[in-house]
């Protein structure tokens, strides 16, 4: 991805309006991030339970969408379904995004499972199984796997916006 600011972040958000962007809360890491090594950028807000954010580049172009968990929690084992890693039920959530322009105001939302920590990122780059059932693909296929289902979830989002 091409490096961004906190600005450029803001200004990419297609699902929130003014005040959620505004407000939009970075995690202390942001500054850190190393933009080369870096498919989409997901963190979990420091300062609201329960809210995320999912930037990805499109074509060039930054596009953030803000996430929202669900409340409650699983007690089975859940896939999460962009990086397809197997975890126990507390760290996967659902997490419904709003969806952009008219649909969203009218109150349409999209959602799906995700790593609860919003972790996708680094899960898919680890080498050994998290639980013994699991088979996993090589590391390569499951990056680009996974960058292809945040693309797929982000365009449900933006819909015909």
């Amino acid at each position: 991805m091409q490096p961004l600011t906190e600005d450029q972040v803001r200004a990419a958000l297609v699902n929130a309006t003014a005040d959620e962007a505004d407000r939009l809360a970075f995690p202390l890491s942001f500054v850190l991030v190393e933009w080369d090594h870096v498919d989409f950028l997901a963190w979990t807000d420091p300062e609201f339970r329960g809210r995320g954010f999912l930037v990805i580049e499109r074509d060039g172009v930054a596009t953030a969408i803000v996430l929202r968990a669900a409340s409650g929690g699983r007690s089975h084992a859940a896939l999460c379904n962009l990086c397809h890693t197997m975890q126990p039920g507390n760290q996967v959530a659902l997490f419904s995004a709003r969806r952009a322009g008219d649909a969203g105001a009218r109150g349409d939302s999209v959602g799906t499972y995700i790593c609860a920590d919003l972790g996708c990122h680094e899960n898919v780059r680890l080498a050994a199984p998290l639980a013994p059932s699991e088979v996993r693909a090589s590391v390569d296929r499951r990056i680009d796997g996974t960058r292809q289902r945040v693309e797929a979830f982000v365009e449900r989002v933006i819909g015909a916006a």
